[in-house]
């Protein structure tokens, strides 16, 4: 059953929404009050842009205080006013066109949720990163698709994004690049990693994309 976020009186059910608009995609990730919204060519591959924050919604104005804007330099854009309306399980977004995204089909697994860069591992009692520091590091994984966003709260300096798809199975947890906003070369790579939940941390140990040795530790946002 879909988690429904009543906001006045809106509802909105938690998931991953997308649409395909003349070989451009457009990905809508939301859960638990926050939203991320992604912009992407798919082929050739070229990524567009990425906003995300903690949003609030009434019947018809979802309006979204940012925490990260990857067009900043260029529109200093720190929130968001868009007229919305909803359609069974489609949401229908009015800003220069009206945009149609349509819910995807709900998928449970392991590493779902928000998560924050902390520190490098292992945990050997290291001053880590959280919520109270302003340089964050954000994994939103939902319904099969994955994104991370390194970025800046209070000057909103965005540093870089990627995403696609993802399984986290069995101790294994693998990425599908769809979008990378540093190399659009890199869209198409599949990266396999291990993963292990120890309270509220993620583990996540392997090689890099360089096929160097990497372990970093994630913490539960929400």
């Amino acid at each position: 059953m879909a988690l429904l976020i009543s906001m006045a009186n809106a509802q909105i059910a938690a998931g991953v929404y997308l649409s395909d608009q003349d070989n451009t995609q457009h990905e809508l990730k939301i859960n638990k009050g926050y939203l991320t919204y992604s912009v992407y060519k798919l082929d050739p591959a070229e990524f567009i842009k990425t906003v995300g924050g903690f949003y609030t919604a009434d019947e018809k104005m979802l309006k979204v205080q940012l925490e990260f804007n990857s067009n900043f330099e260029k529109d200093g854009i720190r929130a968001l006013e868009m007229p919305f309306s909803m359609d069974g399980d489609k949401i229908i977004i009015h800003m220069e066109d009206a945009i149609t995204f349509k819910k995807k089909e709900s998928l449970n697994q392991a590493l779902d949720g928000q998560w924050l860069f902390a520190t490098r591992g292992p945990d050997t009692g290291q001053e880590r990163r959280g919520d109270e520091n302003p340089r964050k590091t954000l994994k939103f994984l939902m319904d099969g698709r994955f994104q991370w966003i390194a970025y800046q709260t209070e000057t909103m300096a965005f540093s870089g994004t990627g995403g696609g798809s993802f399984t986290s199975v069995d101790g294994v947890y693998t990425e599908n690049i769809e979008f990378f906003s540093r190399d659009n070369n890199r869209v198409g790579a599949s990266l396999e990693f291990n993963y292990e939940i120890k309270g509220d941390d993620w583990h996540h140990t392997g090689n890099n994309s360089r096929g160097e040795p990497m372990y970093e530790i994630w913490s539960k946002r929400n």
